[in-house]
């Protein structure tokens, strides 16, 4: 019997011996209740920088992993085995919510227009939407003629291309200039590895020759001649820019980043006069210049990476406009640079340094500029005429609230397409003349079961933090809800990468809200709500800051009536899940149920790991602890694996995707076999692994509701503590 047959065996009688542990732990009243599976230990010991540490489940990563993502058939047979017990125990654990789980679900469904569109993007003779049959899963990518409400051409039917497949998702598509071809980039598997497709609108045919491999993005050439993309390399991380002539099967060398450390990207200027390759990862950054005009020339550096500069351009005519946060400029500042001489060398001054004043994005039309910016956990847009550079602002006098644009295709234009939603208030689309400053409403987003936005309340809050910072925090809640201590609470956070939880509507987060619940946002260190420097004060020395700020606004909303102290939820996903595993060990009193959907919870392991798609290019963020000790000290203080203590744990649910490659899936995997063997409470603990998608989960707008409708029921489950009757 060689090793693998030897491992599958143990696997197979894995369930016997899980018996007399679990019952062991039981009350005779708790014995009727499913059997958790308990997954083997095998003591791996890993010592680095002279300190040891021993993982008994590092034999649930495949060797073969790459393999898996791309196809997950060759999943080794007892992990497969082993994570299948796993699901089938959550599923008779949350038996009893199933027809919660519907209601939820149906719930959801109902508050979505099933035959919904986005408002037409106008470009030259056609504008670009996208619509949805009812019923549908997927979306038709269409077109019409301008101004026309007939007329339409279906470019891609998503829905009929994603038949037969248990995972399909397109991520970048476009047409070309000449309004002749469309590509599109898609998965089938979740695994992030996009094929990209050329159509011919003329003739409907689908070019021969995909290309494979790609990152997921693409970008037009202004004579629509060429394509441009990003490759993905065997370990996951974007490493090279080719471009390809349209009906050629020829890839050509762009460009190819050495350092597996830095992120790579391709796209085309507003003003379609450049193509601009960006190389940076969350410190340091570089911009490479291409004429568009001449999409074979080499790329033009404009100013070389110097550690811990961040810049980027847009092309304004006769000059561009640089966004930096050089020489101190935490949240940024605007420079002038001549479209002649670009590098730092030219850059002058136009809006300097405003502490508290984060600018998040610029956009240059012909005759105005376009800039975003966030203040204390609220955005505005501000809008500069290029004649004269004065400004004015679109804003909104709330708590909470959020502004978006988008950039629409076309640079010749006075028309700017926002967006406003509040925690209570669904979306609404306006299309602004910044020259008249009038607007006009193109989309009210429609709630089709009925909502009412003056049924609600939305609180903006502020924690005080261990070190005296003010946190904020948004809250949503029936008006009706009492804050008096009583209501169930769920507290969501991330705080990592310098992503801000915006205050917008979500069409899930009633389905608690309006059984009662409090739902609270904690815009903790990590983030970017109250600017950049928010963000650096909760990364790498400083990541305790994101966890104590969370368990603060707890503290907080308990203090102040938003919530019942028995009844607390958590709820995070991705580096969010970090968070939840953290705080988690350091506070598992304060909570009822834990949800940590795709958890990065193994940091120390992961950042230890080069082979992994993320972990260089995230040394930045979280430190290297292969060649620092104190980042490997730090990380280790920490990291939720490597915490997990024997300590009265609440209810946990942690979710996966088995071809998810940024958030493996034995993360959540080796974490909750830990948690059940270490935990000294009787709460459960549990995992799902969707055994056909990747990082965001199923793939479908259906489906992938059916995923949050079991999350929110395994909540109240929780709080309700119907387990203990299961």
């Amino acid at each position: 019997m060689n090793r693998r047959e030897l491992i599958a065996s143990v696997a197979a009688t894995a369930s016997l011996a899980a018996s007399g542990h679990a019952l062991a732990r039981q009350s005779s009243g708790a014995s009727r209740m499913p059997v958790p599976p308990v997954a083997r230990q095998e003591p791996h010991t890993i010592t680095q920088l002279g300190r040891t540490r021993i993982d008994e489940y590092h034999w649930m990563k495949d060797e073969n992993w790459q393999q898996v993502m791309r196809d997950p058939g060759v999943l080794r047979a007892d992990i497969r085995d082993h994570l299948n017990a796993e699901n089938a125990y959550t599923r008779a654990m949350l038996a009893p919510t199933e027809t919660l789980q519907n209601t939820i679900f149906e719930e959801m469904r109902g508050r979505i227009r099933e035959d919904d569109s986005s408002v037409p993007a106008p470009d030259g003779d056609w504008e670009y939407y996208v619509r949805y049959e009812t019923g549908a899963q997927h979306p038709i990518h269409a077109r019409r003629p301008r101004g026309r409400t007939d007329g339409e051409q279906v470019l891609i039917n998503v829905a009929q291309m994603a038949e037969g497949h248990d995972y399909f998702e397109i991520n970048a598509a476009g047409h070309s200039p000449d309004h002749r071809f469309y590509a599109w980039a898609e998965d089938r598997q979740g695994s992030e590895y996009y094929t990209i497709r050329i159509k011919d609108l003329a003739s409907g045919e689908v070019l021969a020759d995909a290309i494979d491999a790609g990152y997921g993005d693409l970008t037009w050439t202004p004579d629509s001649q060429w394509l441009f993309w990003t490759w993905r390399d065997e370990n996951g991380r974007p490493a090279r820019i080719y471009r390809r002539r349209v009906g050629s099967a020829e890839n050509e060398l762009v460009y190819e980043e050495r350092d597996p450390g830095m992120f790579i990207g391709v796209g085309l200027s507003q003003s379609r006069q450049w193509l601009m390759i960006t190389v940076a990862n969350q410190e340091t950054s570089e911009v490479h210049l291409i004429p568009a005009s001449e999409p074979t020339r080499a790329p033009r550096l404009v100013e070389p990476r110097r550690e811990g500069v961040l810049y980027s351009l847009e092309d304004w005519g006769d000059r561009f406009v640089v966004q930096t946060n050089d020489d101190g400029a935490t949240d940024f500042k605007l420079m002038w640079a001549d479209a002649a001489n670009p590098g730092r060398s030219g850059w002058r001054e136009w809006i300097g340094h405003r502490p508290g004043i984060f600018i998040m994005e610029v956009t240059a039309f012909a005759n105005h500029l376009v800039r975003r910016e966030r203040v204390n956990a609220n955005t505005r847009i501000v809008i500069t005429r290029k004649a004269d550079l004065s400004e004015h602002e679109i804003a909104q006098d709330e708590d909470a609230y959020l502004l978006g644009y988008s950039s629409g295709y076309e640079y010749e234009t006075d028309i700017l397409r926002y967006t406003y939603t509040s925690p209570s208030t669904p979306v609404e689309t306006y299309d602004y003349n910044v020259v008249t400053r009038q607007e006009t409403l193109r989309k009210r987003q429609e709630i089709p079961s009925g909502h009412n936005p003056e049924d609600y309340v939305v609180h903006r809050l502020y924690a005080t933090a261990s070190d005296g910072a003010e946190v904020p925090i948004t809250v949503l809640a029936l008006r009706s809800t009492p804050i008096d201590g009583t209501a169930p609470l769920m507290v969501y956070g991330y705080g990592s990468y310098g992503f801000a939880m915006e205050p917008n509507f979500s069409i899930r987060n009633l389905s608690l809200v309006n059984r009662g619940w409090v739902w609270a946002t904690a815009h903790i260190r990590g983030g970017s709500e109250k600017g950049r420097g928010w963000f650096e004060d909760g990364r790498k020395d400083r990541k305790i800051n994101t966890f104590t700020d969370f368990i603060a606004c707890t503290e907080h909303l308990l203090a102040n009536g938003f919530g019942d102290r028995r009844k607390v939820c958590a709820y995070g996903g991705s580096a969010g899940g970090l968070l939840m595993g953290a705080v988690t060990n350091m506070r598992p009193d304060l909570w009822a149920g834990i949800i940590a959907a795709v958890p990065f919870v193994d940091v120390l392991n992961t950042m230890s790991d080069t082979s992994l798609p993320l972990t260089p290019p995230e040394w930045p963020e979280w430190g290297n602890p292969l060649e620092d000790e104190a980042a490997y000290d730090y990380i280790a203080s920490y990291s939720p694996y490597d915490n997990v203590g024997a300590l009265a744990y609440p209810a946990i649910l942690a979710t996966g995707g088995l071809s998810d490659p940024r958030v493996t899936y034995w993360e959540p995997a080796k974490w909750v076999a830990r948690l059940r063997a270490r935990t000294t409470s009787d709460n459960p603990v549990l995992l799902k692994i969707n055994m056909e998608a990747g990082h965001g989960g199923a793939s479908g707008r259906f489906d992938f509701l059916k995923e949050i409708a079991f999350d929110y029921a395994f909540a109240i489950w929780a709080v309700e503590r119907g387990w203990q009757q299961a």
